[in-house]
């Protein structure tokens, strides 16, 4: 069964930059398109940026030209750049595959923007 490992959060300064990883194992993301997804206390679980199988890349709106999203399919791995940093970024962050059926949810990582 795979499984995702998400990593990097912590807690940064309004402005700052964070650069997420999430590992899988195997050749998970070559065969699937996938999407960084966030969950902020009392609130639904949100889309963020995806990355299809060819390479398209869509961002939510509130993380536009902040938020780069890549993925190096030799080190089966999905990145997630931050910058400019904001308190409303505040959010576990998970990476998933964009199109359902989800795999089961990692633990995620905790990002914290707060001055």
């Amino acid at each position: 069964q795979v499984r995702l490992v998400e990593s990097g959060g912590g807690l940064v300064q309004p402005g700052g930059s964070l650069r997420l990883s999430c590992a899988a194992s195997g050749t998970f993301f070559t065969i699937n398109a996938m999407a960084w997804y966030r969950q902020a206390p009392g609130k639904q679980r949100e889309l963020v940026a995806s990355i299809a199988l060819k390479g398209t890349i869509n961002y939510a709106d509130a993380v536009k030209g902040r938020f780069t999203i890549s993925k190096d399919n030799a080190k089966n791995t999905l990145y997630l750049q931050m910058n400019s940093l904001k308190p409303e970024d505040t959010a576990t962050y998970y990476c998933n595959r964009l199109i359902p059926p989800y795999i089961s949810w990692g633990q995620g990582t905790q990002v914290t923007v707060s001055s």
